[in-house]
């Protein structure tokens, strides 16, 4: 089993909701960014959604914004994604991230997140 492992992921309609789950084993938890990223068929990686390591201060890519809520229990070592109103857009492969911040901060880039998770699937029928 891996540093870090979604589940959750499946199959809904347009406007239902999934809660992602990031289980981590990670040394030093609490002080790495941590965040949500997908995928989709034939297209670059995309961050989500953010949770910065420590001041609670989270991040979102402009899609998802009102939709998508990040959050982390530190102390289960646990990084969640609701997320809400679902396009079929937002069909992907959704992967949780860890890594270190940059100039003090979290950012949505994939490149400064080194641990990955294996993925989940999320689809979404219009």
């Amino acid at each position: 089993q891996g540093l870090l492992v979604e589940s959750g992921g499946g199959t809904v309609q347009a406007g239902g909701s999934l809660r992602l789950s990031c289980a981590s084993s990670l040394y030093n938890y609490s002080s790495r960014c941590m965040g949500w990223f997908r995928q989709a068929p034939g297209k670059e990686r995309e961050g989500v959604a953010v949770w910065s390591r420590g001041g609670g201060v989270t991040l979102y890519v402009g899609s998802v914004e009102g939709r998508f809520t990040i959050s982390r229990d530190n102390a289960k070592n646990a990084l969640y994604l609701q997320m809400n109103s679902l396009k079929p857009e937002d069909t992907a492969t959704y992967y949780c991230a860890a890594g270190l911040a940059v100039r003090g901060q979290c950012h949505l880039a994939s490149i400064e997140y080194n641990v990955w998770g294996q993925g989940t699937q999320v689809t979404v029928s219009s």
